[in-house]
């Protein structure tokens, strides 16, 4: 496996003492159930793009349970508005079925232990959340969006 594959996890050790070097091909061979990695891409005005789908490709080549499926931003409408996308590169992580969880921008370094974590809880389908976390959510009655913005640092 090479070197770029490696990350530190800041949440969680991932096959390491905390603050060790992450194994994510050890982490993907647990995998439960198929998942896969829907890629959105466009040809032009797309600098990260390439950079995104060749670690899509890479993560994907380390456990036969993920697929890696790739549309244009601008050609495929239909799938962009399904899967409620708002730019390039996107990823949709998708099992069973479809959680809603997606990355934009090319998921390296922390953001690639969590793209892997994210991998892991969708095959799972277990969210982790104890029931009353469960029954406060089922309580909510209007769509909520909830973003995460990291910047490498």
């Amino acid at each position: 496996m090479s070197s770029d594959l490696l990350g530190i996890c800041h949440n969680r050790p991932m096959h390491a003492d905390a603050g060790g070097p992450v194994d994510l091909e050890a982490e993907l061979a647990n995998i439960s159930a198929p998942v896969t990695l829907v890629f959105f891409t466009q040809t032009f005005g797309c600098e990260t793009c390439l950079p995104a789908r060749q670690v899509v490709d890479r993560v994907a080549s380390l456990s036969d349970q993920i697929s890696v499926v790739e549309f244009n931003l601008v050609l495929d409408t239909d799938q962009v508005e399904a899967y409620g996308i708002q730019r390039a590169p996107a990823i949709a992580i998708v099992g069973e079925a479809d959680t809603g969880i997606r990355f934009y921008g090319v998921p390296d370094g922390y953001e690639l232990v969590s793209l892997v974590e994210s991998i892991l809880l969708v095959a799972s389908g277990d969210s982790g959340l104890s029931d009353e976390s469960q029954a406060l959510i089922a309580a909510v009655e209007e769509p909520i969006d909830i973003q995460v913005f990291v910047t490498p640092t």
